[in-house]
């Protein structure tokens, strides 16, 4: 039986003699990476600009200093937060031989007695004992991400931006017709197909026409809305188009079978494949069941 996968706990013993441990705190500038150093007594702690190249000199440089030191390093770990830069940072550490993690930012336990503090340098510490931690094999200190694969990332974003596409439309729709309702017209449906040549018949409760600047908006907003529908469309039938082409395809086939086997139609089955049911395999360590 496939062993399952525990991201709340490491499986693997851990050396602290032979083990370089370090993590980053990353803002939208620069990375803050505190280490623990074996056989160096203080605990280094390095502001980097935003260059993997300059982080991995850093990391090897520590491993210099420890080896320097009587200590022979077997293993590199470093740890970060799941957040805007995604996961991209750890697969090419990985790449390079190099154990990389993303930590569940809300699985971090942080003290709630009393106010606490909140800089980078403090942020480093709390990642670096509870890193340290799940390394041991200890329950309750983090959790981590597991970390998809680029394909596995991409196949997310048609339907991550069909959602966009779809809550934009929605809101330029109420834009328009808060227009309206500000000029005391109501019932006029803006979605409708011939609602743009209908415009210039619209009369206000004074019996006025539709102020120049308040049409030539509304107009736009039907010109975006168009835009954003054909976008939508385009979306959708690249979706059909791919599940066409192989549809015995691993998520395919479960995308195919949700939607026929539970009725849930097609841009539902697909996101329950991509966002919920493969990051569930991912977390699990399982494949994508065969054709």
């Amino acid at each position: 039986m496939q062993k399952l996968n525990d991201l709340s706990r490491s499986l693997t013993a851990l050396e602290p003699d032979g083990t370089l441990i370090a993590v980053i705190e990353m803002s939208l500038s620069s990375w803050l990476v505190a280490g623990i150093v074996p056989g160096v007594e203080r605990q280094p702690l390095k502001k980097l600009a935003f260059d993997e190249s300059t982080l991995l000199k850093l990391l090897h440089r520590w491993r210099e200093e420890a080896e320097k030191a009587g200590r022979r390093i077997e293993r590199i770990a470093v740890a970060f937060e799941a957040g805007r830069d995604g996961f991209w940072l750890a697969r090419w550490l990985k790449a390079r031989g190099i154990e990389a993690y993303v930590i569940h930012a809300s699985s971090v336990a942080v003290s709630r007695e009393h106010r606490r503090a909140k800089t980078d340098r403090l942020d480093t510490e709390l990642l670096k004992r509870s890193f340290l931690g799940w390394l041991r094999g200890e329950r309750d200190h983090c959790k981590m991400v597991a970390i998809p694969t680029m394909k596995d990332e991409d196949a997310k974003r048609p339907n991550r931006e069909h959602d966009s596409l779809i809550g934009e439309r929605s809101r330029i729709v109420n834009r328009m017709k808060a227009v309206l309702v500000r000029l005391g017209i109501r019932g006029f449906n803006p979605k409708l197909k011939r609602a743009s040549t209908r415009l210039d018949g619209l009369r206000t409760p004074e019996g006025e026409p539709i102020p120049p600047n308040a049409l030539a908006e509304l107009r736009r907003d039907m010109e975006r809305r168009r835009l954003v529908n054909n976008q939508i469309r385009q979306i959708e039938e690249e979706r059909l188009e791919r599940i066409d082409q192989a549809p015995c395809d691993g998520p395919h086939v479960m995308v195919r079978l949700l939607a026929r086997v539970m009725g849930v139609g097609i841009e539902t089955a697909d996101m329950l494949v991509h966002e919920v049911l493969s990051r569930r395999l991912i977390d699990l360590k399982l494949p994508m069941p065969p054709h």
